[in-house]
C-alpha cells in the first residue's frame, strides 16, 4: 500500500509553517494515541503515521527533501545527521509504536500508561541488555560549484575532519571490560513521570556507559577510553552533471566512527551552485542576455551568443527584431540529473553607445528625421509582446 503524502496525513498545506505543522500533529496524535484507543489497531497505525510525517516536516532540511523527492527523500538517504532530528529512523524498516511515543513524548509531555514500559525494552523481568558499541554521527559538508562544472559533472577532492579509530587501542577504547555500575549492563535507565494522562515511564540510553553497558577498566591515554580520534583526510566525491543546490550525495562509512569499535555514520555532500557572470538557470535552461546594435537588429545579421566552456554559437538575426526578443536553442542547456539536456534561451537587447564621433551623430539625426525611425504609441499590443520575450 503507497504512502500517504504526509501534509495530507496531517491536514495541512505544502506552505504551513512550524506551529501550524506542530498543532496540526498535536490534534491528530492526541485523536488516535493508543492511550485512548487501547487495542485499536488501526489508531496505532493512524498515529505512528502522523508521527511519521511530522518529524519530516517539522525541520527544515527533511521537509526539503521530501518536498523535493517525495517519501525516497525522507527515508534516510543522507542519514540522520543530515536533517539533525532525534534520529528516529522512518525509512519503513525500524519504525515502530516506541519510536512514535517517545516522539510524541519529546514534544508534549506524552501519553504513555503503565501498559508501555515493555514496549521501551524496559520491562519483561531480566530481558533488555545493553545495546552495544553505537552508531557515529554523520557530518555534512558543503561543496560549491561552478556551471561550467554542473553542466559537465566533476569528480572533487574535499578535506574532511572527523573521527577515525584510535589506532593505539584499535578502538576498544582501553583493556578490560566491566559491567557499568550505574545501569547494571543494560544500557538503559528509566525515569517514570507523572502527566495528566497518567504514568509514563521513559526508557533513555544510560549516561554513564552512553548505553553500551560496560566500562573499560583501562581507559587508553590516546583516546581517553572513547575509542576514536580526530584525524583529517582527503575524500573523492563524483558529482554527476546536472545537479542543483540543495542536492546531496551521501557517501556511506566517511562520518564520525562509533564509539569502542560502533559503525561510522555517513558524511553528507551538500551542492551549493555558485552564481555565473553571464549565465542565468532555470532548472535545466540557460538564460543569456546578449546587447546587439541598433543597426543588426534592423538590418539583419549575425551574433555570438556565449555557451558554457567558452565556445560560441552564431546566431542569425532577422531584420526588424525587436529588443527583448527570445530564440530557444534547443539541447543548448545543461544537462539533466535523470538524463536529456536543457535549452538555452538567447534574449537580444538593443545596446545604445554611449560616445560617438561627429560624424556618427550627424548621421544619427538625419535618421531620426525620417518617418521610419519615428516609435509607435504605447499600445497593450507592444506591451505584450515585450512581457511574452522576457517570460512574465
Amino acid at each position: 500500500m503507497a504512502k500517504r503524502d504526509y501534509y495530507e496525513v496531517l491536514g495541512v498545506a505544502r506552505g504551513a509553517g512550524e506551529d501550524e505543522i506542530k498543532k496540526a500533529y498535536r490534534k491528530v496524535a492526541m485523536q488516535f494515541h493508543p492511550d485512548r484507543n487501547p487495542g485499536d489497531k488501526d489508531a496505532e497505525s493512524r498515529f505512528k503515521e502522523a508521527t511519521e510525517a511530522y518529524e519530516v516536516l517539522r525541520e527544515a532540511d527533511k521537509r526539503a527533501r521530501y518536498d523535493q523527492f517525495g517519501h525516497a527523500g525522507a527515508g534516510g538517504g543522507a542519514g540522520g545527521g543530515a536533517g539533525g532530528g532525534a534520529g528516529y529512523d522512518f525509512s519503513g524498516s525500524g519504525f515502530d509504536l516506541a519510536d512514535a511515543l517517545r516522539a510524541f513524548m519529546r514534544d508534549f509531555g506524552g501519553t504513555g500508561g503503565s501498559g508501555f514500559e515493555d514496549l521501551f525494552g524496559g520491562g519483561g523481568g531480566g530481558g533488555g541488555g545493553a545495546r552495544g558499541p553505537g552508531r557515529g554521527d554523520d557530518l555534512q559538508v558543503r561543496l560549491p560549484l561552478t556551471l561550467e562544472e554542473i553542466s559537465a559533472g566533476v569528480e572533487k577532492k574535499i578535506r574532511v575532519k572527523h573521527l577515525k579509530r584510535c589506532a593505539t587501542c584499535e578502538g576498544r577504547g582501553g583493556k578490560g571490560e566491566k559491567s557499568c555500575t550505574q545501569c547494571h549492563g543494560r544500557g538503559q535507565v528509566r525515569r517514570v513521570q507523572q502527566t495528566m494522562f497518567g504514568q509514563f515511564v521513559n526508557v533513555s540510553a544510560c549516561p554513564r556507559c552512553e548505553g553500551e553497558g560496560s566500562i573499560v577498566n583501562e581507559p587508553c591515554r590516546a583516546c581517553g577510553g572513547d575509542g576514536r580520534a580526530s584525524e583529517t583526510e582527503t575524500v573523492s566525491v563524483k558529482v554527476p552533471p546536472g545537479v542543483a543546490s540543495g542536492n546531496y550525495i551521501p557517501l556511506r562509512g566517511l562520518g564520525d566512527a562509533g564509539r569502542r569499535s560502533g559503525p561510522a555514520g555517513d558524511l553528507v555532500v551538500l551542492i551549493e551552485e555558485k552564481e555565473h557572470d553571464v549565465f542565468e538557470r532555470h532548472g535545466d535552461d540557460l538564460v543569456v542576455d546578449v546587447p546587439v546594435s541598433f543597426v543588426t537588429l534592423a538590418l539583419g545579421g549575425k551574433v555570438e551568443v556565449p555557451m558554457l566552456g567558452g565556445q560560441a554559437h552564431t546566431l542569425d538575426v532577422t531584420a526588424g527584431t525587436a529588443s527583448g526578443h527570445a530564440t530557444r536553442l534547443r539541447g543548448k542547456g545543461l544537462a539533466g540529473l535523470r538524463g536529456g539536456r536543457g535549452d538555452m534561451l538567447v534574449r537580444l537587447l538593443v545596446w545604445v553607445p554611449t560616445k560617438l564621433t561627429g560624424a556618427e551623430r550627424k548621421l544619427l539625426e538625419e535618421l531620426r528625421r525620417g518617418e521610419g525611425f519615428k516609435a509607435p504609441r504605447p499600445s497593450r499590443s507592444l506591451f505584450e509582446r515585450v512581457k511574452d520575450a522576457f517570460g512574465g
